[in-house]
């Protein structure tokens, strides 16, 4: 695929959905850093159904602390592996405190150093708290690189970087969302939705799916 055809993309992209964002719902980077740890191998509307209560109750790092690890379990229980991402959350709000003055910090390393935080959710945090242009590749951006053709990669590594590489500047700060909501209600992994897909011609997915009669 040429750098010509992925603007394109990108473009269609961006008039189907001008200012994309994450379905989380949060109020601030600390907030949105509880709700992304939470959501792996979640929902986001499980997610939000559970931080709707939490965040009710505590929205900082030293209110999250106060709730203590069985305090947080309470309201996270119906989130999958809830035991591990409350005992998570609570020894990173202690980090916050201690290391960062209770804030979020901006920097990859220091991100990547709380427990539950890995590169993916670095990216997460990152793009949508602090606007830098990162790209957090999860299942559903994985997908939609190679089934279009757009960054192919076997790992999700390869396919962030090749990203980064291609995805043409002035659109690289809300690709992330545009990919993620793309590949969760258009280019869906059993049956992509290629009929009612805004890029279906400049996609290089040969087995695209036909409109229904």
């Amino acid at each position: 695929m040429n750098q010509r055809t992925r603007a394109q993309i990108f473009e269609r992209l961006r008039a189907a959905n001008p200012t994309p964002t994450t379905e989380l719902v949060y109020h601030s980077p600390f907030e949105l850093l509880v709700a992304v740890i939470l959501s792996a191998q979640a929902t986001d509307r499980s997610v939000n159904k559970a931080t709707a209560g939490l965040f009710a109750h505590a929205k900082t790092p030293a209110a999250m602390l106060a709730l203590g690890e069985e305090g947080l379990k309470a309201h996270i229980r119906t989130i999958g592996l809830f035991n591990t991402k409350a005992k998570n959350i609570i020894k990173t709000c202690a980090i916050l405190i201690a290391e960062h003055g209770g804030t979020v910090p901006r920097e990859r390393k220091a991100l990547e150093s709380l427990p539950g935080v890995g590169r993916k959710t670095a990216n997460v945090v990152l793009n949508t708290a602090f606007g830098e242009p990162t790209m957090a590749v999860d299942t559903h951006i994985f997908r939609v690189a190679n089934r279009t053709g757009l960054a192919p990669g076997k790992t999700p590594l390869a396919v962030e970087q090749a990203l980064l590489r291609h995805v043409p500047k002035p659109y690289l700060h809300n690709a992330h969302h545009w990919l993620i909501l793309h590949g969760r209600y258009v280019c869906t992994a059993r049956k992509p939705r290629c009929p009612l897909c805004p890029i279906a011609e400049l996609c290089d997915y040969r087995d695209k799916t036909p409109a229904s009669t």
